[in-house]
């Protein structure tokens, strides 16, 4: 018998037509209220419509298409339904949720992701009422006959904008092809570019748009960068990873080279620190994330692909080791941060190679991103990999060590950016 005080929360998805079986799952994972995106667009998706929403990963957009979809499947051993997301991790995420919300429903789910056998995922996608899936491995299936869409009733679009920047568009066209044609589109994406409201308009019938405010409290974000010598980069990092320890940090990095070596840098400074990008096993990175969860470790150093649609909370600071190609990255990372009226912080560490990128970031957010002055610090011994230790702050551009290359000069000229002397912020 629930309290009276569950009934009440229960009362506020009850209304927004959710069925009883979900409604089971909700009470019993003791989730508190509908979230802004979940009023918005429950009611359309269960009335058949179909939707685009302006969502960001953590504003509970799981539920809101996962009810449309467990309120439409049944347990028959047929797809009639497909998630397409961009990354393995957002795809094992988006099926345990579904798992979660249908356990009074008992409809059979299948992960179809690559980097892993085939095989198996034939035998378990031939017996799924819904599949959760990467656009690679889902054309894999297509091609060998192995996935039949011609009678779904629902196609999910989740992080249509991380897709596109993956460079899935062609392959997601290709299995929308394929897909039954009566059916309900969703598509879910923080962003929308002209490339995914093209997408929309060839694809969904009368789509309605909602979108939800960032998770994000502005009031309780602070934004600042460090202008730095290249050499000093790592250094400062490790300054001020030491200097604050307030709670779970994120940092970003560029490629995976970089990852590893800000990973393993921070480990022989005695920083509590684990890497995850697509270069790792899928069981090494959910190990990773594991341990980032259980607060094992305190520091989580990813790329934006291998960090894509983790739901990850009580991130105190997001720091950006390499500047993000766009601004539309910049959101999305200091996204992580912030939220649920807790204090957050990004940073911003800025050497001559990230000047063109940084430039790009603070045309449009001029007055939001704060200069900061550089502490005292000292310089750091670093590792490359199968090198010798050196003294210094930074790998360069490409990672390794090069020569007697002089790192001590003070002053930068060149295409990636001119700064003497004081390093004049108003060049951003």
């Amino acid at each position: 018998m629930l309290e009276a005080s569950e009934e009440n929360k229960m009362e506020k998805f009850k209304n927004l037509g959710i069925s009883e079986e979900i409604l089971k799952s909700i009470a019993e994972h003791k989730f508190e209220k509908p979230t802004e995106i979940q009023e918005k667009s429950i009611p359309l998706v269960l009335s058949g419509k179909d939707v685009i929403a302006g969502a960001a990963t953590g504003s509970g957009k799981t539920l809101a298409f996962s009810s449309a979809i467990i309120n439409t499947c049944e347990n028959e051993n047929r797809v009639q339904a497909l998630v397409l997301v961009p990354t393995r991790e957002l795809a094992e995420q988006n099926a345990k949720s579904l798992r979660l919300f249908s356990k009074f429903k008992r409809l059979n789910i299948a992960l179809v992701y690559g980097g892993v056998s085939i095989n198996p995922q034939i035998k378990e996608a031939s017996q799924a009422d819904i599949i959760v899936g990467t656009p690679g491995r889902i054309l894999d299936h297509l091609e060998r006959r192995t996935l039949d869409l011609s009678e779904i009733k629902i196609l999910v679009l989740d992080e249509a904008d991380r897709m596109l920047d993956m460079g899935f568009i062609d392959d997601v066209e290709k299995i929308i092809g394929r897909c039954n044609k009566q059916r309900q589109t969703l598509l879910f994406s923080a962003t929308l570019p002209k490339e995914i409201k093209h997408l929309a308009s060839k694809y969904m019938k009368d789509p309605v748009e909602v979108f939800a405010e960032s998770q994000v409290d502005p009031s309780k974000l602070t934004q600042i960068y460090y202008d730095v010598q290249d050499n000093m980069k790592f250094a400062l990092l490790v300054h001020l990873l030491k200097q604050d320890k307030s709670g779970l940090v994120m940092i970003f990095c560029n490629t995976q080279r970089n990852t590893d070596f800000v990973d393993r840098n921070l480990k022989l400074q005695g920083i509590r620190s684990m890497a995850i990008h697509g270069g790792y096993s899928q069981d090494k990175r959910t190990k990773a994330l594991d341990k980032f969860h259980s607060k094992d470790i305190d520091v989580l150093v990813c790329t934006d692909v291998a960090a894509r649609g983790l739901d990850i909370k009580g991130v105190s600071h997001v720091y950006n080791y390499d500047a993000p190609n766009e601004s539309g990255q910049y959101i999305h990372r200091i996204g992580r941060t912030a939220r649920a009226g807790h204090e957050g912080k990004a940073v911003n560490i800025v050497a001559s190679r990230d000047y063109e990128n940084f430039r790009k970031i603070m045309r449009e957010n001029v007055n939001l991103i704060k200069r900061e002055e550089l502490p005292e610090f000292s310089a750091v011994q670093i590792e490359f990999k199968h090198k010798p230790r050196f003294r210094g702050g930074s790998n360069n551009s490409h990672g390794r060590f090069q020569g007697r290359r002089n790192f001590s000069r003070s002053r930068f000229s060149g295409r990636r950016g001119n700064f003497h002397g004081r390093r004049d912020s108003r060049r951003f």
